[in-house]
Order: structure tokens, then C-alpha cells, then sequence
């Protein structure tokens, strides 16, 4: 199946999962399983919160987003990819001075 996000604009999302700030998104979602492309402004947060059902992949295609997961600090880059299992916790921060770009995808397990 055929997902299209090139020509689907962008959502400012405020305070998404209860972070700071705001993000930019293209989501597309099927009840169960989401697919996320997003822009994280400088000084803008992914809010703390725990994968009860699903895991989530985040590929870091821009920037230096300093993730918390379970307790732990991470630096991340472009080129790699965050992942939290189900069952964790984690939130991501983009303390840095420029737009962090990802694209994430949320599956059930």
C-alpha cells in the first residue's frame, strides 16, 4: 500500500503528547499502526510518555535530538534511529539551534 505524503501538508501540532512547544506533522494512521514525518522547532519537545501496546522506530533525518528513554539519556544524529519498545518510556528534546527532521513509525506488537 501506497502511503503519499509529498503532496500532504504539514499540521502544527502544540504540545504534542504533552511536550513544549510545537511540531509540524504528515501522519497517516489506520487505527492501530501510524506513520509520522515531522519537523521539531528548536526549543520544542516530544511530551514524556509510555508505549503500553506499540513500539516506535524514529529515524533522525536532520539534527541532534537528545532523547530520554527509561531513564537514560541518548544523542542522536542523522543517519541513526531511536527505538522504544513496548513497555518503555521516553520523550525527545530538541535542545538544539536548528529544525530537527524525523520520520517515525508506531506498530502494534
Amino acid at each position: 500500500m501506497k502511503l503519499e505524503f509529498k503532496n500532504k501538508e504539514y499540521e502544527r501540532i502544540d504540545n504534542f503528547k504533552g511536550g513544549e512547544g510545537h511540531i509540524m506533522a504528515k501522519m497517516f494512521f489506520d487505527g492501530k499502526n501510524r506513520v509520522l514525518i515531522a519537523k521539531v522547532e528548536p526549543g520544542s519537545s516530544i511530551g514524556v510518555h509510555t508505549h503500553e501496546t506499540n513500539a516506535e522506530m524514529i529515524f533522525i533525518e536532520k539534527g541532534e535530538p537528545l532523547f530520554i528513554i527509561d531513564g537514560r539519556e541518548e544523542r542522536l544524529e542523522a543517519g541513526n534511529v531511536h527505538y522504544c519498545p513496548k513497555g518503555s518510556t521516553h520523550t525527545m528534546i530538541n535542545d538544539t539551534d536548528e529544525v530537527i527532521e524525523i520520520k517515525a513509525v508506531i506498530f502494534e506488537q
